[in-house]
């Protein structure tokens, strides 16, 4: 697949299917692959690319520090994650998309809209990710990275890291860059040497910047009440994709659907034809 510089990262691309282009944001937190669409819960038995690719330009990418797409040892943010998105659009082209986020997805789709409206036609938020559990779960994790570097060191991380395929989600140990150091030897070598205080004061900000709230992270409500975006919202229903997230959302987009249909009714036949029906009226 492609590799385009985006944002100065390199970021593993796709673009399936013909019509007006459709940016996605994947699903699988920080493990978030353009496979995702495919592979990962909800996602795995909606045929969700397939179908809309019969009527739109489908773009999916691996989030940076995630796939095959580069990283850099820096504070995370949503600004972050939206300057990579940006600069996808840049390479391909594209003045403006609508775009589509899956679970933490929604985030960057949202915060994308928010920092350039010009550039967006509409947004999809497929089972936003958020709600108290997540964010306990999301702190837990860098957590329990960090307790890991202070017993074995960021030497041991990136041993880790080469002994297993397990993503930050899975074992929390190998930290948000492990498939950075899988893949860049150089890479891995500089992150070995670098400041164990130094760095965990990025990833603590990390951590607590950009899990702040007990519901959807990456946008100030405020900025939210002010998007003409138009928005079609569909509810999760666990501990990662909390209906109150979905709700949430509703409260704030102006202009946007709530599509009240329970997980179990969001099915192959159902849901890529909701998406569908919304994107087709913008």
């Amino acid at each position: 697949m492609p590799t385009a510089i985006a944002d100065g990262i390199p970021t593993r691309y796709e673009v399936v299917g013909s019509g007006p282009p459709l940016l996605m944001f994947s699903p699988g937190g920080f493990d978030s692959t353009l496979e995702s669409w495919r592979t990962v819960g909800i996602y795995r038995r909606l045929d969700l690319l397939e179908q809309l690719a019969a009527r739109y330009t489908c773009i999916t990418f691996d989030r940076r520090e995630s796939g095959r797409s580069g990283g850099r040892v820096e504070r995370l943010t949503w600004a972050r994650y939206v300057a990579q998105a940006v600069g996808l659009l840049d390479h391909l082209g594209v003045e403006r998309a609508h775009l589509m986020g899956g679970c933490v997805g929604c985030s960057t789709a949202a915060a994308m809209a928010v920092a350039h409206p010009e550039r967006v036609r509409s947004m999809v938020l497929y089972s936003p990710a958020g709600g108290v559990k997540y964010r306990m779960k999301q702190l837990d994790r860098f957590a329990r990275h960090l307790a890991f570097v202070q017993a074995e060191g960021l030497a041991g991380v990136v041993a880790l890291a080469r002994a297993t395929e397990a993503g930050f989600a899975a074992d929390p140990r190998v930290g948000p860059w492990n498939s950075v150091i899988r893949a860049d030897p150089a890479f891995a070598e500089a992150y070995a040497a670098r400041d164990p205080d130094r760095y965990a004061l990025v990833v603590n900000g990390t951590a607590r910047l950009m899990f702040d709230r007990d519901t959807v992270p990456g946008v100030e409500p405020e900025d939210l009440l002010c998007l003409d975006t138009p928005a079609l919202i569909v509810p999760g229903e666990d501990d990662s994709h909390a209906p109150s997230a979905a709700r949430y959302l509703q409260e704030c987009l102006p202009a946007a659907e709530y599509w009240d249909a329970p997980v179990a009714e969001q099915t192959r036949e159902t849901a890529p034809a909701r998406i569908l029906e919304f994107l087709d009226g913008r």
